[in-house]
This record gives structure tokens, sequence and C-alpha cells, in this order.
């Protein structure tokens, strides 16, 4: 079913209702659904490589304005909606631990999250549940989703075709060392200066 549900995703790039389609499939990426946009900002780059800046664009609206909803899922429907979701990923065991001192550290894993192939979704109904401050939720979830979508837009506008396969093979090692240089950067500026 996974699948077919991927082909579907990655057939809307080919219409000519594909930034409608990727806006909504990244909207409800953060909250419910388990096919990551990229599957349509590869594909859609590939074909127009000058709209790279929009496409991104509509992801990155289209994924935050999504993320509202799974903190909506959390903080109002956990129990009806939100315990199921988080079930259906495996999540729950990892859920209570978290909500001890995820208040404390949770834009940092919104930010991973956002970043990396970690399961976004996961995050903003937690957030929602355990009450994360909605700025810091916003704003680490823009400059997340912003900088996931526009770099792989932009090496698939500057790169073209060749890199499309080596970002597919590689996204989740990519967006986790570019975490891992995020946090250090931060590390390093807090501790040494």
């Amino acid at each position: 079913m996974l699948r077919r549900l991927y082909d579907w995703v990655l057939s809307l790039a080919a219409t000519r209702h594909a930034e409608r389609g990727l806006g909504a499939v990244a909207f409800i990426e953060s909250s419910v659904f388990p096919i990551p946009p990229d599957v349509l900002i590869i594909p859609m780059v590939i074909a127009d490589r000058t709209k790279w800046i929009r496409i991104a664009a509509v992801a990155t609206i289209g994924s935050v304005l999504g993320a509202f909803l799974g903190y909506a899922i959390g903080a109002i429907f956990f129990d009806l909606i939100g315990q199921p979701i988080l079930d259906f990923y495996g999540k729950t065991g990892a859920f209570a631990e978290m909500k001890a001192s995820y208040n404390e550290w949770g834009g940092w894993a919104v930010l991973f999250a956002a970043l990396t192939p970690f399961p976004y979704k996961v995050l903003t109904i937690f957030s929602g549940v355990s009450g994360l401050n909605l700025v810091v939720f916003t704003l680490v979830s823009i400059v997340g989703r912003g900088a996931r979508f526009f770099l792989v837009s932009y090496l698939l506008h500057r790169y073209g075709a060749p890199i499309q396969g080596f970002i597919e093979k590689n996204l989740g090692l990519l967006f986790t060392l570019f975490m891992i240089l995020l946090i250090g950067g931060f590390v390093a500026v807090r501790y040494l200066f």
C-alpha cells in the first residue's frame, strides 16, 4: 500500500496541479501523511530548474502550516487522533520518556525532525501535547523545513539530474550531517566564545 501511495504522490509531479499537490502533501505530511514532500520536489525541480525557489517555498509554507495541524492534534485531539498516529509510527514508548524534558529542549527536537528524515509529524504532535511554546515551534519549523526544502531544491537547480540519484540515496545522511554541523556550531559558539 505504501508503494502505491508513493507512486501516486510521484505522479502528481507531472500534472498541472503539481504545485497545489506539493503544498497539500507538505501540509498533511507534517501531521499524518507518511510520504515526504521531497518525492514531489525532486521531479518538479528537475522538470523546470528555474522554479526551484518557488517549489521550495510552496513546500516550506505547506509544511509549516501543516505543522500547526499536528500541534493542534496533540493539543486538542491527542487521545482521539494523536495517540493512534504515534502508535502507527511506533513512537508511543519514546513519547512518555521525552515528555518530561521536552519543553526545555523541544525547539532543538523540532529543528532536528524538520531537517532530517525523522518523522516530523511525531514531534509536531508531541509539541502540541507538551505545550511547547508556539513561537519557538513556529520559528524552528520555518528554519528547519525551509533549510531542508531550499537545500534540496538548490542542489537540484544547480546540478540537475546527476544530483537527483545522490540526494535520493543519501537524503537521510545529508540532513543528519547538516544537523550535526548546525548543532555543533551552536555548541561551539556557546562554549568557546
